[in-house]
This record gives structure tokens, C-alpha cells and sequence, in this order.
């Protein structure tokens, strides 16, 4: 089980996590990535701590290895000549090419997009960029927190609008990531059906901008500025963090059917003229969470999830990361792999979220998840294999 793109060759010249997380989902399907550093590697190597002390002396920083397995890795000076040719002999043979440069910075090394297309005029290139790749602010350099920022997501996250926060992971490098990912593969697809390559654009203001959902839509098309208001859903009620004895649980209630069977389990006028809509809970959302947090002030938090679960009212707690990772359910859904990295030894990381079955005639399923994955690469480590196999391969037709 080695994967769907089995056999597609990615070049990745991006660092830190957008363009890393775009590569690592290439190469979770299959594909064969190729990290090209510069000789003082990817950012991410000194980034924390944690660092977590290596058999050889060294350290190496748990973020690095959260979005570079099932990678090589080769450093290139691409401001020395000699490195420069081993990188376009790379660009020869890749289906894919990453790069998250800030615009133009490649073309002053060389590698401009008229350049690649003469390379490999079969090659997709995915450009990652901050604000985008034109537009009066696109010389900006992108950082995640600085993008939550400008394209509006701290603005709706916290505890209220007058303490915006950034959300926990650097979710706009993230959806970057993801979105990229996504582009590469459809741009494969054309190709296919045209035989030539294309560039594939995004930026972490446009993944984030993308993905403002229904607070985007209240703006375009009703005219209202969303802000943070905490741990409760701006257009949904009871839908968000509610204090029980001891603890607290989360409640989604997504209809009035939902209410009624909350209501019934735990003796709640249903019919009240207050709360019988969803926007009349909504509209009177304070009154509403008082009333709830009352009734679940006789509860400890498993007697009321169990509860809840019995009504078929979906609910849930929050759970730590620790918890999470020992949790049976994510470690049943791959969320784990092991590795074998080459100085800290048996490690294990954070796994893909897409899983692939084939059916047959029957309708058994079959798993086809790739589950042998290499560890995030050492620096340089592949650099001679690398060198070897360009200098015993020819460049795709």
C-alpha cells in the first residue's frame, strides 16, 4: 500500500508549514517528495523548543517533524552555480513543483516561471505565497499570526471583540497547506487531458478569507460584522460550551427537533415563546445558557453525556491533546504512525485524515491507506542518493 500518486515525482522547495503541509499530503498519497533546503535547512529545524535530544548529540525540534515525513532531503546553495543545475535537473524530472518564495524571489534566482515551463513544460508548480501573488500588498511577507490577523479570524475568535485571538494552530498556514494540495491534483488532472503543466496560486489570506463560511456571507450579503463572542455558535442555540457540575460538556443542537428531545430529557418546557425557534434561542442566547447551565449544575460530566448521548442530542467533551492521542477512536482511524527516525529512533507522529478503500463486486472494502511511512528527514541526509540517481536517469519525454 504505497499509495494513489505512486510514481509522481515532487520537488519542494517551500520551508515552515504551508508549503511543507501541501508536500507531506503529496507524499502521504504516495507520491515521492524531494525537500530541497538551503544548506541551514528549513526554518522549522530551530524552531521551539521542544527539541528532543538526538542519539548523536544534536536535537531536533518537534516542529520540523510535524509536517516533513515521508520526505528526502538534499541542501542546495541555488546561488551557487553547480547547485543551481542539480536543482533544474530535479525540475527536468518532477511532476510537481512547491515553492513559497515571496513573489519574484525565484526569478531573481533564476527559476522564473518562463524558465520552469522550458525545463519541464509537463511541470505543475504550486506558489504559496502571504497576500497573494499581485495586488498593491503582494511584496508582504507571510507569517500564520499575521495572516489570522489581517484576513479577519482573530476578529471572530475569543472571548469577546475586545480580545481577538489567534486560534491554536496556525490554521491559515494550514488551510494554505490543504488548499494547495488540492490545486496541484486538479492541475494534474488538466494535465492529463492537455499534456502541459500550469501554476497553481494561493496565499494564506485567500485560504483564510475562503473559509470564513457563513461569518463571510453575514457580511456580503447581510450587512453584519461578526465578532468573537466565546464558546457559543453566533447563529445556532444551545450550540457551543455549557458548565456542568464539576466540568462541562458541548451540546450541538442544530434543529428544533434537537430542542424538543433536549427539552424532554431534561424536563424543559419545550413550548416556551422564548426559545420554541432557533432564532428566538439565538435571540435571547444569555437566558437561554443560564437555564441550561442550571439544570446541568445537577450532573457530573459523564452522567450528563450519557444522558445527552440517550436523547440523540450530540454532545462531547473537550479533551487535552494527550487524551486525544490515547484516545482509542483516533488511534482506530490511523491518526497515529510510527517511524523510524534516523537519530531519535521509534517515533510517532500525527497521521494523514484521508484513508482510501477499494470496493468490490461483493461490496467488502479494502483498505489502500498507505501505512509504511519514512521519517521526517535529517538534513542532507539523501543529498548522495539523490546525486546518484540524476546521474543515472534521463529527464522525462
Amino acid at each position: 500500500m504505497t499509495g494513489s500518486l505512486e510514481g509522481l515525482l515532487v520537488v519542494d522547495l517551500t520551508r515552515a508549514l504551508a508549503g511543507p503541509q501541501a508536500a507531506m499530503m503529496l507524499a502521504d498519497l504516495g507520491a515521492r517528495v524531494i525537500k530541497v533546503e538551503s544548506p541551514g535547512g528549513d526554518d522549522t529545524r530551530s524552531w521551539g523548543p521542544p527539541f528532543v535530544p538526538a542519539d548523536d548529540g544534536t536535537s531536533v525540534a518537534t516542529y520540523f517533524l510535524s509536517c516533513n515525513r515521508n520526505k528526502e532531503s538534499i541542501a542546495l546553495d541555488l546561488k551557487r552555480e553547480e547547485d543551481a543545475e542539480s536543482l533544474a535537473q530535479l525540475i527536468r524530472r518532477a511532476d510537481v513543483l512547491l515553492e513559497n518564495y515571496k513573489p519574484g524571489a525565484l526569478h531573481r534566482l533564476g527559476f522564473g516561471s518562463r524558465r520552469l515551463m522550458e525545463l519541464n513544460p509537463r511541470l505543475v508548480v504550486l506558489s504559496i505565497s502571504g497576500f497573494g501573488h499581485d495586488g498593491p500588498e503582494s511584496g508582504r511577507a507571510g507569517y500564520d499570526q499575521i495572516a489570522q490577523g489581517e484576513a479577519g479570524l482573530m476578529s471572530l475568535t475569543g472571548p469577546d471583540a475586545d480580545h481577538p485571538q489567534r486560534v491554536g494552530v496556525p490554521i491559515a498556514d494550514l488551510l494554505a497547506g490543504m488548499n494547495g494540495a488540492f490545486g496541484v491534483l486538479a492541475a494534474l488532472r488538466e494535465r492529463d487531458r492537455t499534456g502541459r503543466g500550469q501554476i497553481v496560486r494561493t496565499s494564506l489570506l485567500a485560504s483564510v478569507v475562503a473559509a470564513h463560511a457563513f461569518q463571510g456571507t453575514r457580511w456580503t450579503v447581510a450587512g453584519e460584522v461578526g465578532s468573537a463572542q466565546g464558546n457559543h455558535h453566533p447563529a445556532i442555540a444551545p450550540y457551543g460550551l455549557f458548565r456542568c457540575a464539576g466540568g462541562s460538556v458541548q451540546i450541538a443542537c442544530g434543529n428544533d427537533a434537537m430542542w424538543g428531545r433536549l427539552c424532554a430529557a431534561f424536563g424543559i418546557q419545550a413550548d416556551d415563546a422564548l426559545y420554541a425557534t432557533n432564532a428566538g434561542r439565538v435571540a435571547n442566547r444569555d437566558g437561554l445558557i443560564e437555564l441550561l447551565e442550571t439544570v446541568f449544575a445537577h450532573y457530573e460530566r459523564g452522567e450528563l453525556l450519557k444522558r445527552l448521548t440517550d436523547a440523540e442530542i450530540p454532545a462531547g467533551r473537550v479533551r487535552t491533546l494527550d487524551e486525544v492521542y490515547e484516545w482509542e477512536q483516533t488511534r482506530s482511524q490511523r491518526l497515529l504512525v510510527d517511524v523510524e527516525h534516523q537519530s531519535l529512533g521509534k517515533i510517532s507522529l500525527p497521521g494523514s485524515a484521508l484513508r482510501t478503500f477499494t470496493v468490490d463486486a461483493t461490496g467488502a472494502e479494502t483498505e489502500t491507506t498507505r501505512v509504511d511511512h519514512s521519517p521526517p528527514p535529517v538534513l542532507d541526509a539523501d543529498a548522495d542518493a539523490i546525486r546518484g540517481w540524476l546521474g543515472s536517469t534521463t529527464p522525462q519525454a
